[in-house]
């Protein structure tokens, strides 16, 4: 990563302040493929992709502590961007509507810790989310001790092509 890169880069460094309201209740997001084109992502949408349930999963918030274990429910992000980017890919950059973002990386995405597959999440223990608990949520099921990979209020996933020489 050159310097020039590295300091327009809205996930590195990034701030994680606590969260000070909900941004809104509408749960779409913008899908960004890597081809640059977009469309937005409903709740629907990703309930029509295979549904994966992971136990054991902990929200870590700053400011608020460590909550759970719950069981998260919605679509693998590797399901995800299969279902919406045929061109090849190397990372995610997945944003939240308060501006607080994470990436991952394809291998991450095709090799899943033994914790479980990184989800968008729909759902907790059963009952779709509601607006403080996020209505689409970024759930790294491998994450216990700090808030930096989990996100919120998903608003925007952008997929990075192949990097080409």
């Amino acid at each position: 990563m050159t310097g020039d890169h590295k300091t327009t880069d809205p996930l590195q460094p990034h701030s994680h302040e606590p969260n000070p309201a909900p941004p809104g209740d509408d749960p779409t997001f913008q899908f960004v493929g890597a081809d640059g084109r977009s469309h937005p992502v409903t709740v629907a949408e990703l309930r029509g992709l295979p549904e994966v349930s992971v136990p054991n999963c902990y929200i870590v918030s700053t400011g608020h502590g460590t909550s759970g274990p719950f069981t998260f429910t919605g679509a693998t992000l590797l399901a995800v961007v299969q279902a919406f980017c045929a061109e090849p890919w190397t990372e995610v950059e997945v944003i939240s509507a308060d501006g607080f973002g994470n990436r991952v990386y394809a291998t991450e995405l095709r090799k899943p810790d033994s914790a479980g597959p990184i989800l968008l999440a729909y759902a907790m223990d059963g009952q779709l989310l509601n607006c403080a608990q996020g209505l689409v949520r970024l759930i790294v099921p491998s994450e216990r001790d700090d808030a930096l990979r989990q996100v919120k209020w998903v608003s925007e996933v952008r997929v990075v092509g192949e990097k080409r020489p």
